[in-house]
């Protein structure tokens, strides 16, 4: 059960940067959108391991990697 309450923030935090992002009100470049992503990937990454399922935890790293590489980039300019 908590995992799925885990995994399920994950997700909400995921589609609602998404949601924010297709609305206007966020850019795919603001901080705010790329945390979002960062942590929602993150925690998925995580349930993703421990449950196994290892093309969910392919495509979450690569989401949280490409997060993290992003708001680096963003940092430095």
């Amino acid at each position: 059960m908590l995992i799925q309450s885990v995994s399920l923030a994950g997700a909400l935090m995921i589609l609602a940067g998404f949601s924010m992002q297709q609305w206007g009100r966020w850019k795919a470049d603001d901080a705010v959108y790329l945390w979002v992503n960062l942590l929602g990937a993150g925690v998925l990454t995580v349930v993703a391991w421990i449950e196994s399922q290892w093309g969910f935890l392919l495509m979450e790293s690569v989401w949280t990697a490409v997060s993290a590489y992003s708001l680096v980039k963003r940092a430095r300019t």
